[in-house]
């Protein structure tokens, strides 16, 4: 084909989308040009599944004697499994456990934290509230304008400007 051998066309193809698919790694977040929820024009199962075509291609062509076509068709199957696994078992859990460290005001509201600079009666002190994606320092005040020591556990009653209005929490323990 085209003067060469098949070998020498599934190796070119593999050697220029192997060259792409790093381009795509380094530039993924500029090239994203996915369309959500069709995994069919996603670049890295696009890249993913040409590459598995051509490598199978390329070694069956070597170490079988099978027709070219017999060859082209076992390599788009195998092709297929491997872009099936890759997807489902590597792009979407790892799609899916990106964690954002961005929080809203309002997302803090009925959390707890503890104090690490004493609340006084009119004015701010500091808390800190402990989160899944670390530790959140904030400025406080008393929401029922009392005093709040230091290492005392609050809860967030509601953000006004950044600010944390905060009451002591009492956990109820229950008896049986």
């Amino acid at each position: 084909m085209f003067g060469y051998s098949i070998e020498t066309i599934y190796l070119f193809i593999l050697i220029v989308i192997g060259c792409c698919t790093i381009l795509y790694l380094f530039f993924a977040d500029i090239a994203d040009v996915s369309i959500d929820g069709t995994p069919f024009f996603d670049p890295a199962v696009i890249l993913s599944f040409i590459t598995f075509t051509s490598a199978a291609g390329y070694l069956l062509e070597q170490f079988t004697g099978l027709t070219s076509f017999i060859i082209f068709i076992i390599a788009l199957l195998i092709a297929s499994l491997l872009t099936a696994l890759l997807y489902f078992f590597l792009l979407v859990p790892l799609r899916s456990a990106e964690v954002s460290l961005a929080y809203t005001d309002e997302s803090l509201e009925g959390q707890t934290g503890k104090v690490i600079v004493p609340v006084p009666l009119d004015g701010f002190g500091e808390m800190v509230i402990e989160t899944a994606n670390g530790i959140i320092s904030k400025r406080a005040a008393s929401y029922h304008q009392v005093e709040i020591p230091y290492d005392t556990q609050v809860l967030i009653i509601e953000m006004r400007d950044g600010t944390a209005m905060v009451a002591i929490y009492e956990k109820e323990e229950i008896h049986f």
